[in-house]
């Protein structure tokens, strides 16, 4: 409930929702809110697979669908880097692949931020051979460990989200 309060007063803080995030990524699509509750066991596995423990077991991910066919998936993780909490916007294609992460909302200070490019080192990146691991499947960003570390950490949580709820799912 903590979490949900606090995206809300971020997203009211930075002013553009999710939903116009992603229809600017994704013109023409339609945006489908989903909210899913996961059982303790699913909260679980989503650890096992991702070594993060999943905060909420109200889960919204975001659907993006283009001509009633799923294009991508979204999902907002609010998460603190250092003392501060930082909003991404993950989005996933139809494979649980990463294709975007987007910093919404960052309250560090400016220098911790993690920029474009090193945000592209993960687009492709999924759970599997590629274990999303900082230092070792991803750069590391100098002078910014905690944030590469937190957006890296999460990236893992929500593709394993994803496996749980869509892929197993099906």
């Amino acid at each position: 409930m903590i979490n949900l309060l606090l995206l809300i007063l971020f997203l009211l803080i930075q002013g553009k929702k999710p939903e116009q995030v992603l229809s600017e990524i994704y013109p023409n699509a339609k945006i489908e809110i989903k909210n899913i509750v996961i059982s303790d066991s699913q909260a679980e596995k989503v650890k096992e697979l991702s070594g993060v423990k999943v905060e909420t077991k109200l889960i919204t991910f975001y659907i993006v669908k283009v001509n009633s066919k799923v294009k991508a998936y979204a999902y907002v993780d609010i998460h603190v880097v250092r003392t501060h909490p930082e909003v991404v916007l993950y989005v996933l294609n139809e494979r649980g692949e990463i294709e975007l992460i987007q910093i919404l909302s960052f309250k560090e200070p400016p220098e911790y931020k993690a920029d474009e490019n090193w945000l592209n080192y993960l687009k492709g990146k999924t759970l599997g051979k590629d274990l999303l691991k900082l230092r070792k499947d991803v750069p590391n960003m100098t002078g910014a460990t905690l944030t590469a570390r937190a957006i890296t950490d999460n990236a893992r949580k929500v593709i394993a989200l994803w496996k749980i709820i869509f892929e197993e799912g099906k």
